[in-house]
């Protein structure tokens, strides 16, 4: 072969770029067959010098063979090194390069450094050096250096930066991922570890199983809180469901059918009850993420230094600053408690600016937080929320509130949406992770108490007591020793924020959607009176109405909190009438409401089902003078409104394209019909429905289409007790109602004055049988 490779042509010109195409085809296909030579560093020495300089190599084999030759077991690595910082000058501008984006001067090559470092078996033999001790069958397994083994591991982070698939071919190997985490026990090499594990998790096709890993329990219990906090962000990988793509727009008709093939618990799950197994470690997350901000002079220009500092942080010779802080660190405090080393006393912090110490700890919370938010969504949810009242972790995060800066974020930060990834500042991150967070442990659960203190508890008992109505059992039981502290709760300070933001705010999306989860449930009217006499219905409406509030994600989100807020309270729409006192304001609210319905349907429903309690309340004084007056319910009072809200919600969406998002528009028009059930108007209402598809000039259209939705109703929900339940909570309802009425809908006797197939005229039927059939 290497006569084949290595022989000289008469025409050498025209051959030279042939032949080399030929070395880098046979390398290629070595690797591939398994014959032949292993590695490009196999071949003779000489011809390898050879081509060099016409190739471009920068004498990347020639280093490789001699990294390779010194560094067997026995070697004492001196040599080693200092070739493998050869090369890794030679990589780390290539590196460099890619992470600022100035990627000129590597596309200018064919072959660049990276490239050739891995063509040649560079990549190979980095990760055979480290693991070499493993393999040995010596009971006393050999130490390797840890400069050598931090070498070898920036080396291979700078490698999967820049070429592509290297990232890919680490993570097959199940046998060097494990490994890596046994690195993660050195202090010293811990950062590189975990820097690159985090890299080669994101391209992982199967899900790593975290009771998989070498002594998890023990490797967990050694970190110290930094530590701890890095290896969230690897966590964050392991515990999360895959992504495939925005969950809201994922159809519901592809997740069932995903969910029917996986009926077994996934590996995310499998992973959080791993994690949850591990002794302490909900506590640490705590105290992490209730861990007080560094409060040292300079922190007023802290945002002012964020932008610039954030921009930096994209930069890989951040990585080496951590890195010098993190050894440095373990050698100053290596006789200090691992809790009890904050690293904002550390006198290695004092070297950078004050911003970076910030971001520094505010990035560990942002990890620590989302990681929690994940378990509180999880299947452990009850378990979890134990533990974090057990160890105070609403106090503690409502005793850090005020030390958080709410400050509008720049212009060209984009409004996320509750399942996209935010790509903004550490700042803005750490606000938006911490509102998720309060969501997902308000949000159908009765510990969402917690986030009061306890004068604001005996206000809700003092509200029910006027009201004379029984307290709220979870109420009653809520833990005082888990409360909030301090003269305000966690809810009320996220109030006032809330009305300090400016109109398109992305707060405001994320703080409406943790104060609507508060009130999510069945209805509480002592929850809604503590809300409303701080102001905030008007406060939504002024945003909706007069703000000029353009966003539609935080309108939806206004429009959902508003519902929650109103749904069958009778001074609530006292409320809204006193606000909404012009027809202009009123006209203005309505074209709100029509502009997406998608986005307001819920406080359709909300009022629709309002309106219905109401009427029945005619011995009411209040209510019968509301009723009279409340501009709102009036004009939803009108049944050809609600026939049209009916028209509209059934028309807007299909079985194909319902998601997650707008599934609620096919449970506000059955709440409709179902309301038109009860006084014997369901007819009335189909038929409607017909002439309207006949003047439209498409008929059996509409009912055919709304026929097939509520087929995929029943396949939807009778299979999910959770989604059945919020249903009944939220409408109060009773479920077996809500299953009779569609099933009376569906029914196929052509005769029968309530089914949608007596509305149908037979030229025009068209109930597609198999749609639903996976």
């Amino acid at each position: 072969m290497a006569t084949q490779l290595g022989s000289e042509s008469p025409c050498k010109g025209a051959r030279r770029k042939s032949r080399n195409g030929n070395i880098i085809t046979n390398i290629r296909q070595c690797q591939i067959t398994g014959q032949g030579f292993s590695r490009g560093t196999q071949l003779p020495e000489a011809l390898l010098q050879e081509r060099d300089k016409l190739a471009k190599w920068h004498g990347i084999p020639v280093l490789l063979q001699g990294l390779h030759e010194s560094s067997h077991l026995n070697s004492d690595f001196t040599h080693t090194r200092s070739v493998l910082k050869e090369l890794s000058s030679l990589l780390s501008m290539e590196a460099m390069s890619f992470v600022t984006e100035d990627r000129k001067t590597v596309q200018e090559s064919s072959f660049p450094n990276t490239y050739t470092f891995d063509l040649f078996g560079g990549v190979d033999l980095l990760v055979e050096i480290l693991m070499r001790p493993t393999l040995t069958a010596l009971k006393k397994k050999p130490k390797m250096n840890d400069d050598l083994v931090k070498d070898c591991l920036s080396v291979l982070y700078n490698c999967c930066i820049c070429t592509e698939g290297v990232t890919k071919s680490l993570a097959a190997r199940d046998d060097f991922v494990l490994f890596l985490f046994t690195l993660m026990t050195n202090r010293k090499t811990f950062l590189q570890t975990a820097t690159l594990i985090e890299d080669i998790l994101g391209v992982k096709k199967e899900m790593i199983q975290l009771e998989d890993i070498p002594n998890l329990c023990g490797l967990v219990q050694s970190f110290d809180q930094q530590q701890l906090a890095n290896f969230c962000r690897i966590l964050s990988v392991t515990i999360s469901e895959p992504d495939l793509g925005n969950d809201d727009k994922h159809t519901l008709l592809a997740k069932n059918a995903q969910q029917k093939r996986n009926a077994s618990p996934s590996s995310a799950e499998l992973n959080q009850v791993t994690l949850l197994n591990i002794p302490g470690f909900i506590e640490r997350l705590c105290k992490l993420a209730t861990r007080k901000v560094s409060e040292a002079p300079g922190a007023s220009s802290f945002l002012r230094e964020l932008e610039d500092w954030y921009s930096w942080l994209d930069n890989v010779m951040v990585l080496d600053a951590f890195m010098l802080m993190a050894t440095d660190e373990a050698e100053l405090s290596s006789t200090e408690s691992s809790d009890d080393g904050s690293l904002v006393a550390s006198p290695l912090r004092h070297r950078l600016p004050q911003s970076m110490k910030t971001v520094h700890e505010i990035m560990y919370k942002v990890e620590v937080l989302y990681v929690l938010c994940v378990l509180l969504m999880g299947r452990q949810r009850n378990m979890v929320h134990k533990m974090l009242a057990e160890f105070r972790l609403i106090p503690g995060l409502n005793n850090l509130f005020d030390k958080l800066i709410w400050k509008y974020p720049p212009t060209n930060h984009v409004v996320h949406g509750q399942n996209e990834n935010c790509d903004c500042s550490p700042e803005i991150s750490f606000k938006i992770q911490f509102l998720r967070l309060l969501q997902s442990f308000s949000d159908h659960h009765e510990n969402k108490y917690l986030l009061l203190n306890s004068q604001e508890l005996n206000e809700l008992s003092a509200i029910s007591l006027k009201a004379n109505i029984p307290e709220v059992e979870a109420l009653v039981n809520t833990d005082r020793y888990a409360v909030c502290d301090g003269k305000k709760g966690l809810l009320t300070r996220l109030l006032t924020v809330m009305k300090r933001e400016p109109p398109d705010s992305s707060f405001r999306f994320w703080q409406a959607r943790a104060v609507e989860s508060f009130l999510r449930g069945a209805t509480s009217y002592a929850d809604q009176m503590f809300l409303l006499k701080r102001g905030l219905l008007e406060h939504i409406l002024f945003c909706i109405i007069d703000s000029g509030c353009k966003s539609r994600d935080v309108l939806q989100s206004y429009f959902d909190l508003l519902g929650e807020l109103m749904k069958f309270n009778i001074d609530a729409f006292k409320r809204f009438n006193n606000y909404v006192n012009t027809d202009e304001k009123f006209q203005m609210f309505l074209t709100q409401i029509n502009s997406s319905l998608v986005d307001s349907n819920m406080l359709v429903r909300c009022i629709v089902l309002s309106l219905d309690r109401f009427e029945s309340q005619t011995g009411d004084v209040k209510v019968v003078e509301v009723l009279s007056e409340c501009a709102l319910l009036s004009y939803m009072a009108r049944v050809e409104n609600r026939l049209s809200f009916l028209f509209r919600l059934v028309n807007i969406i299909n079985v194909q394209t319902l998601t997650q998002e707008n599934v609620s528009c096919l449970n506000t028009s059955l709440v409709i019909l179902m309301l038109a059930r009860r006084r014997a108007k369901l007819p009335f209402y189909l038929g409607v429905l017909r002439e309207k598809e006949y003047a439209e000039k498409y008929p059996g259209c509409l009912l055919n289409n709304f026929h097939n939705l509520l087929r995929f109703w029943q396949h939807h929900y009778l299979n999910k007790d959770k989604d059945s339940t919020c249903l009944e909570n939220s409408s109060c309802i009773p479920f077996s109602f809500w299953k009779e009425t569609v099933s009376v809908l569906l029914e196929q006797d052509r005769t029968s004055p309530c089914a949608i197939a007596s509305y149908i005229d037979e030229p025009y039927m068209d109930l597609d049988q198999d749609l639903l059939e996976d």
